[in-house]
Order: C-alpha cells, then sequence, then structure tokens
C-alpha cells in the first residue's frame, strides 16, 4: 500500500537553525521538499565525493576481493587519499606520455637510429640537411634533378632521402620528415623507464587495497554531509525560518511529541492537488519479495496512483515461468536460491524470490513437459507424463494431439491472461471511481466491455476461432461510445461540460481503441518467446546428442551445458524486457498509471558520526 503523507512545516528563529537541523536529522521522518542542489559549497563537495569515488573504483578495479577485512588502523585519512591521489594522476600522465612515446617510436624506426643532434651541429656549420619521405617514382625524379640529396635507408613501402638545403623542387609529392627530440634508442630507454614506474605505481595501488573499507565510510559520509548542506541550503526565511517537507501519517505521532519536546512551531496538513508527495510504499507480508524488482528498475508509482505490487507478484511469476518455460531451468533457480542461502546462512527476500519464481517454472515446464527440452526425458519417466495438461503440451504427439492444437490452446490461454490482466486494471479503476463518486467510472465500464469483446476479435483472426462479427462491432461501438461521453466527467464537473470535454478528445479515444487491441496481442510474446526457448534447447541438444559417440562425447556434453546456459540467460533478458513491460505498460496503462513518482527518502543521519 501507499502510505498517506501529511505536509508539514517546521518553523524556529534564525539563531537556532543549526540545532533545528541536528534535531530532524535524528528524528529521521521528514522528507525535505524542494531542496537546494546548486551551490558553491555543494559543488565543492561534490567534487569531492568524486575524487573518492573515482580512487576507490580504481582500487576495486585492481585489487577485486584482496581488500583487508578488517580497517586499517589510519591517522590521517586525507594524507592516504592525497597519496593516492597523486599516484593515479602520475600514473594517467604517464600512460599519455607513453602512448605519445610509441607512436613516436613507430614513426622514426624505419629510418633507424641516428642522433638528431648531429644535424644540429650540421646546420650550424652551415650545412642543412632536411630529410623527405616519398615513393619510387618521386625519389627517381628527385634523382633526376639537379637537388643534392644523400639516399637513406627506411624499412616500408615509403622511401627517404636526406636533401641538402630547406627546399625541393616543385612538383614532387615528397613529405618533409619531422627531426625526432632524441635518438631512437634514447626513446627506447625512455619507453622503458615508463614502463618500470608504471609497474612500480601499479604495485603501490594494489598494495592500497585494504584502504577501500575507508573510501567507502568516506563515501558515506561525505553522502550525508552533502545531504545536510542541501537541507541547509533549504531553509528559507531571515528572523524566523522555516521548513517544508512531508512526512508519513504513521509517524505523526513521533513528530508531534519531538515537536514538543523541542518547542517547535509547526503545521501538518493533507496534501493538495497542486503538491507533489513522495511516495513510500509499504509492503505486506510476501508481496515484499518483489520490492528488489522494483528497486532494480528504479520504478516508483506516483503518490495519488496505484501500488500494484501484490498483481505485479502473481502476474510477474507466471510470465516468468512462462518466458523459462521448462522445470529443467526452474529447478536450477531453486538450487541457485539454495546456495545463496546456505552461502550467507540467511532466508533474504531475494531468495525467497527465486525460489517462487523457479517453484512457478517448474509447475509451467511439468504441465507443458517440458524438461531441458528434451523428449527423451519425457518419455523415459512416464510419471512426468501424468503432470501434464495434453491441450498445452510441447510434445503433443506423446498424448495423440496435433502441434497445431496444442499451440492454438497455448496462443488462447495468452490471450486469456491478457484479457484477465487488463479487464482487472478497468475493475479496479471502477471500484476505486465509485468510492469516489467519480462518473467517469462508466468510461471504464467502456473499456472493459471492448478489452472482452477485443479478447474474442483476437481468438476469431489469429486462431480461426468463430464467434459473430457483428456482436464485436455493436459491443466495441458501444464501449467506444459510453468513452466519448464520459471519459472526462468527474467530482463537481457539470455532465454537459464533462461530456463536451469527452467528445474533444473524439479521435484520442479512437486510437486507444484501437491500442486496446494491440495491447492484448502484446501477450502472445509469451508464447512466442516460450516457444523460441524450447526450440534452442532442442537444438542445442540435437547437436550436443550427434557428438555421443567416443571421445566426442565429452565436446557433446559440453555443447549441451553451454547451450543451455546462454539459452537460461537468453531467458532471463526476455523476461526483463516481455515479462515486465506487460505489467508496467499494458497493465499499468490499463490503470492509467503513469509511474511519475518519487521515493520518500527522509532526512535522517546516514553515518555514525565518530571524534577523533
Amino acid at each position: 500500500m501507499i502510505e498517506r503523507m501529511k505536509k508539514t512545516v517546521v518553523l524556529a528563529s534564525a539563531s537556532h537553525k543549526a540545532e533545528l537541523l541536528s534535531s530532524l536529522r535524528e528524528l529521521g521522518v521528514m522528507h525535505i521538499s524542494d531542496m537546494v542542489t546548486k551551490s558553491a559549497a555543494l559543488e565543492e563537495m561534490e567534487k569531492k565525493r568524486s575524487e573518492y569515488s573515482s580512487v576507490l573504483q580504481t582500487l576495486r578495479e585492481r585489487c577485486g576481493k584482496k581488500a583487508a577485512v578488517s580497517k586499517p588502523e589510519c591517522r590521517d585519512f586525507q594524507l592516504v587519499h592525497s597519496s593516492l591521489s597523486a599516484l593515479l594522476a602520475e600514473e594517467a600522465e604517464l600512460k599519455e606520455n607513453l602512448g605519445s612515446m610509441l607512436a613516436e617510436r613507430d614513426r622514426i624506426a624505419p629510418l633507424g637510429e641516428f642522433d638528431p643532434a648531429s644535424l644540429s651541429s650540421l646546420a650550424d656549420s652551415g650545412i642543412v640537411l632536411s630529410i623527405w619521405l616519398g615513393g619510387k617514382k618521386d625519389m627517381e625524379a628527385l634523382r633526376k634533378s639537379d637537388t643534392s640529396f644523400i639516399p637513406l635507408s627506411y624499412s616500408g613501402k615509403s622511401m627517404a632521402a636526406a636533401v641538402i638545403g630547406e627546399d625541393i623542387p616543385s612538383g614532387l609529392a615528397l613529405t618533409r620528415f619531422k627531426l625526432p627530440s632524441c635518438s631512437l634508442s634514447e626513446l627506447d630507454t625512455r619507453i622503458v623507464s615508463a614502463r618500470e614506474r608504471l609497474k612500480e605505481i601499479d604495485g603501490k595501488i594494489r598494495a592500497a587495497a585494504s584502504y577501500m573499507p575507508l573510501y567507502e565510510d568516506a563515501l558515506k559520509k561525505e553522502d550525508s554531509e552533502i545531504v545536510f548542506e542541501q537541507v541547509t541550503e533549504s531553509v528559507a526565511g531571515d528572523d524566523i525560518v522555516y521548513l517544508t517537507g512531508y512526512i508519513p501519517v504513521s509517524d505523526v505521532d513521533k513528530f508531534i511529541a519531538y515537536a514538543k519536546s523541542e518547542s517547535l512551531a509547526y503545521s501538518l496538513s493533507d496534501p493538495g492537488p497542486d503538491d507533489n508527495p513522495p511516495t513510500k510504499v509499504r509492503y505486506k507480508g510476501i508481496v515484499r519479495i518483489v520490492k528488489p524488482v522494483f528497486d532494480i528498475l528504479g520504478t516508483v508509482p506516483g503518490y495519488n496512483e496505484y501500488d500494484i505490487s501484490s498483481y505485479f507478484l502473481v502476474f510477474f511469476s507466471l510470465f516468468f515461468a512462462m518466458i523459462i518455460g521448462d522445470a529443467g531451468y526452474g529447478i536450477i533457480f531453486i538450487l541457485i536460491g539454495l546456495i545463496m542461502q546456505l552461502k550467507t546462512k540467511k532466508c533474504t527476500d531475494i531468495n525467497i524470490l527465486i525460489y517462487v519464481l523457479g517453484g512457478a517454472t517448474v509447475v509451467w515446464g511439468a504441465v507443458t513437459g517440458t524438461w531441458f527440452g528434451s523428449l527423451s526425458i519425457l518419455e523415459k519417466l512416464p510419471f512426468l507424463q501424468h503432470l501434464v495438461i495434453p491441450q498445452i503440451a510441447n510434445y503433443p504427439e506423446l498424448f495423440g494431439l496435433e502441434a497445431e492444437y496444442t499451440q492454438n490452446m497455448l496462443m488462447k490461454f495468452c490471450f486469456m491472461l491478457g484479457t484477465l490482466q487488463l479487464s482487472l486494471g478497468r475493475v479496479i479503476n471502477i471500484v476505486t471511481k465509485a468510492k469516489a463518486k467519480d462518473l467517469s467510472l462508466v468510461a471504464e465500464i467502456g473499456w472493459l466491455i471492448d478489452a472482452i469483446l477485443i479478447y474474442f476479435l483476437a481468438l476469431n483472426l489469429v486462431i480461426g476461432e468463430p464467434f459473430p462479427m457483428k456482436v464485436i462491432a455493436i459491443g466495441v461501438g458501444t464501449g467506444f461510445v459510453l468513452v466519448c461521453l464520459f471519459s472526462a466527467q468527474g467530482p463537481g464537473v457539470p455532465f454537459g461540460t464533462g461530456v463536451k470535454k469527452s467528445l474533444g478528445g473524439f479521435f484520442t479515444t479512437f486510437l486507444d481503441t484501437i491500442s486496446c487491441f494491440s495491447n492484448l496481442m502484446s501477450y502472445i510474446r509469451l508464447f512466442a518467446v516460450g516457444m523460441a526457448s524450447l526450440a534452442i534447447a532442442q537444438s542445442f541438444n540435437s547437436m550436443g546428442g550427434g557428438m555421443m559417440n567416443g571421445f566426442a562425447a565429452v565436446f557433446g556434453i559440453l555443447v549441451i551445458i553451454i547451450g543451455h546456459v546462454l539459452n537460461l540467460v537468453m531467458g532471463i533478458l526476455s523476461v526483463v524486457v516481455h515479462g515486465v513491460r506487460l505489467n508496467l505498460l499494458e497493465f499499468s496503462g490499463a490503470l492509467g498509471m503513469e509511474w511519475a513518482g518519487y521515493k520518500y527518502e527522509p532526512f535522517r543521519k546516514m553515518v555514525e558520526e565518530k571524534n577523533n
């Protein structure tokens, strides 16, 4: 459920500003609204945080899991940070210089070893030499001219010549060779020196792995200070300062007790239509296991939208099972959950979610007769055949059915599932609007009629199941009219005004009605992706099975294992693309949700402050 919020304003004298912020942070229940994010102090703090983050990221990349379990003693963290920052800066400069030196070496190496200083000495004596590069024809033309030059050895397709003087005859496509600043041997020495220093720096950075926990603590502290500074900048007023924000209804009593103890002036009110409170979703019971999914997706419902977490869990589990589609893969998920639980020695919400998704996959795979995409497993273990629902079996020949029939039944099930979910969204809207005495619920009834009749239209068009088209046309037309007349109705809106506004969206309603059909058709992706996964599993089984003779059997087993791993990974990606989409777009669209909310993040202490 989405917890209700109270809009809060806290007032204090300017002289008690610091004490007010410290005590509010200690309380940790008030979400500060409209926090300032730009100031000179904040920019400096963000820069400092970025430096810490950059060093920590480098340590993680270089050192992996080699950091000390316990934090090292460090009396001056800033000294450590300055030292590591200097090393990283030197390393970056050395790498840039090394790249330039290697490019220069590639450029001058074809001329071989020579000392550029000797050419400068000749120039001081009045003999100027310039080196030119060109093709065979141009060098031949140079030889025929009156120009004095000395042929030089040069590897590659080009040729080189040292011309006495600065110029060459016009018309020759020769390129002047820029003299290097040092000889090839000296450049090689510099390259070796740079590489040795880089290796030395890398060793020092790796040796600093034990400081990773200190950097993690420093980042947390910096984050806390940034938030405190943001809140400080957000306080308005001169003699009397005030701060606005939101408090969950469940924490109101706690806040009132705090305000009385601190002798603070405050106000509490319900958010108005122009307010935009944060969203705090309270997950109850088993539904809490879906929270990690929303956290990963970063989706937050608006304050006045629905909490669909319970519906999401049910449908997402089913979509996951249908897309993965294999009972064998479901068992793998369950084993992964068990391994994670044994490793951490506790059963987390993520573990339970994996068990639920794995269990749902096992059930779906069992009723469709799919075990690692193998027909042989189903044939050799007859008891598995008793778990199969023949009408949706992936191996219908075992049950005397045609493949076309079972595939049509699977598609029909997908359409039924889509109609159920989309209709559920409309029913939720109808119930909600009925409670609010909102006449636009009639439009929702129209959408519900359309959703149900479009289901029969889909069956007729896709699998050829007969249904009177006249009934569909009349039903969809009736729903369309209801939407056109009642979509803009609402509490306090005169009926005539609502009708005018509703008719004003005639074209949009027409397009949305067409979208109803496309939304329902989207659910066929569950059938298509599931069948594709089965076909891939069967292909790898066939390839590996053909190698099960002699020494090739080892490679056959590897082909089967690698193939199923790849198929499983692609299945997980498909769940993200398709399974999540059906919930967050099609279903949420039926509910009218835009996921425009932002997370409730109370102003509170993020780290324990220590006095050194």
